[in-house]
């Protein structure tokens, strides 16, 4: 099993929303612990959802995320690492337009499928959203907020890394949204 994903999700066309692939992106350039893994998925929510399939003790996903706070706001939460329970049938699958839900869930199916396992702990970091209307720049307040993001994942690695590594590889570079 590996150890950790960091997952950036969004849409980077419909600003705000593309916080968590510019914080991966940042991400990438420090450097990592080994048996950490950072990807941006974008809008490929399948994708994330296979991958994981390859065995992740710890799913970091980076998002934004509406909570009613004041824009820029910086989340750390910890998400029900049990998917919730799919309907019999086959799951509706939009592959541009899975939400963190959405992955969780289909990864369920997909597990009890194929006999892979979910990640032992999901954690989220998001961050309050100023606008997601199209365009590709994220708004003052988000974007002041990618640097923090990007501290607050490594605390996160750090507090979830086996004993014993070290932190002094560069990230593999993010694929494209």
């Amino acid at each position: 099993m590996k150890d950790v994903l960091v997952a950036g999700v969004g849409n980077i066309f419909l600003g705000d929303d593309g916080f968590g692939v510019e914080t991966v992106r940042r991400l990438a350039e420090r450097p990592l612990p080994d048996g950490v893994e950072v990807v941006d998925f974008g809008v490929r929510g399948v994708h994330l959802a296979y991958q994981l399939l390859d065995g992740y003790r710890v799913l970091v996903l980076v998002d934004a995320t509406e909570r009613g706070g004041e824009p820029g706001t910086v989340y750390l939460i910890e998400a029900d690492h049990e998917p919730a329970e799919t309907p019999t049938g086959a799951p509706a699958v939009d592959g541009h337009r899975m939400g963190p839900d959405a992955v969780l869930a289909l990864l369920g199916a997909l597990a009890a499928g194929t006999g892979g396992r979910p990640p032992e702990r999901v954690l989220v970091v998001g961050c309050e959203p100023a606008a997601l209307d199209e365009g590709m720049s994220l708004s003052a307040p988000v974007a002041q907020a990618v640097d923090p993001a990007v501290e607050l994942v490594l605390r996160v690695i750090e507090e979830n890394r086996k004993p014993g590594e070290r932190a002094d590889r560069k990230a593999s570079p993010c694929g494209s949204s």
